[in-house]
């Protein structure tokens, strides 16, 4: 049954960092594309890319514009002065080897600019060249999925025992109702525990209740951030779309983590497409390779953007068309505060349109006309697409 009106909303509790400026670490082992990967996604030379482990050895950052037509559709209607768009911040995360849970080559490092992010987006190398050493030897991608899945849960492990330990100390003496909290936090400390060490799952794919989550979020566990793992294919194979290892991977992820997501692309061919210089070469380029080949950058990025359980909302005029990053579920006093924190702390009401009725009616004039601008409270939660105006008090 729906909620009677007037009832408050509880907003749904999700792992990770309650913020609206999040971000994306890519990681893999040495050599399977990261850097170059990081370096077409920004369209900028950052990322140190060579041929050898740990050319990324400090972490680089960048910001990428999400694909959005709606905001292209905004821009050419209201044609303003200023289009900022929507953005995901990627960052590129030094290579890791096995043993980084115990500190080889950089794990110490690496182990920690993962813990700073708040989804992964993970390289994994599927292609064959004698020019591009890999670290172990050879080319196996389930291999490297196992090594790279192994040691980010290592060191959850490390962390859940440590909080334990503390936990347990903490709750030694105490009474009544702060004895209890104290032995539920134990309690959800021992099942994500469990599920490391004893169900070989990631921490994500466990079933938590919201208070559950409220604990799980205080520790900043690895294996508790979105993973999109992202398959590094040779040119040729992209193209065809075939390739040995791509049933193998996929069976990896539904054994392991099953709903994750996998998209194939191919580093050399987003290289190819960026040195072109024009979207139009970028076009040409792709049609010589086949009817229905296209670049795979803006797939990525969104995918990045929705694992983060990220929408966004535009504001819109003469002056400015912006689109506006907030968590899915985020109630509107939260949603303008995003411009300015005087729009959260003075916030009046928000005249709403959804982006589908503007386009259909043509201009905010008719929109509002058909009686499709309404005025909503503090307990509205904004949708995908919404373009808000904000009323705030002085």
């Amino acid at each position: 049954m729906p909620p009677k009106k007037g009832a408050p909303v509880v907003e749904k509790a999700r792992l990770g960092r309650p913020s609206n400026n999040l971000k994306m670490g890519i990681v893999g082992l040495p050599n399977v594309g990261k850097s170059s990967l990081f370096n077409t996604i920004a369209k900028c030379d950052l990322g140190k890319s060579a041929n050898f482990p740990y050319a990324t050895i400090e972490p680089e950052e960048a910001r990428v514009p999400v694909p959005d037509d709606r905001f292209l559709w905004l821009c050419e209607k209201y044609k303003p002065k200023s289009e900022i768009p929507a953005f995901l911040t990627c960052i590129d995360i030094a290579g890791l080897t096995a043993g980084a849970s115990t500190g080889a080559g950089l794990g110490n490092a690496f182990l920690s600019n993962v813990r700073a992010v708040d989804g992964i987006f993970q390289v994994v190398r599927a292609f064959d060249d004698a020019e591009v050493i890999h670290v172990e030897g050879d080319v196996d991608p389930c291999r490297d999925m196992e090594i790279i899945s192994k040691e980010l849960r290592l060191k959850d492990i490390e962390w859940t025992e440590k909080s334990l330990e503390t936990a347990r100390k903490n709750a030694r003496g105490a009474s009544g109702l702060d004895a209890k909290r104290k032995q539920e936090d134990i309690a959800t400390m021992e099942k994500a525990l469990k599920a490391l060490t004893e169900d070989n799952m990631d921490v994500r794919k466990v079933d938590w209740s919201p208070k559950e989550v409220d604990v799980i979020n205080t520790m900043s566990l690895l294996t508790a951030k979105p993973v999109i793992y992202l398959v590094n294919l040779s040119e040729r194979d992209y193209v065809r779309k075939k390739n040995k290892w791509l049933p193998k991977i996929k069976q990896w992820i539904d054994e392991n983590n099953p709903g994750d997501q996998l998209i194939p692309f191919s580093v050399a061919l987003e290289e190819r497409l960026v040195q072109a210089g024009s979207p139009e070469k970028e076009q040409e380029e792709l049609k010589a390779l086949g009817e229905n080949v296209t670049g795979a950058l803006s797939k990525i990025t969104k995918a990045g953007y929705d694992g983060l359980d990220l929408i966004r909302y535009f504001t819109c005029g003469p002056d400015e068309v912006r689109a506006w990053c907030i968590r899915s579920g985020t109630k509107a006093p939260n949603a303008a505060g995003v411009i300015h924190s005087d729009f959260q702390q003075k916030f009046v009401c928000g005249e709403i349109m959804a982006f589908s009725d503007l386009q259909q009616y043509g201009t905010e004039g008719e929109t509002k006309a058909a009686g499709k601008l309404r005025q909503e409270g503090k307990n509205y939660i904004v949708v995908d697409g919404d373009v808000c105006h904000w009323q705030v008090g002085r």
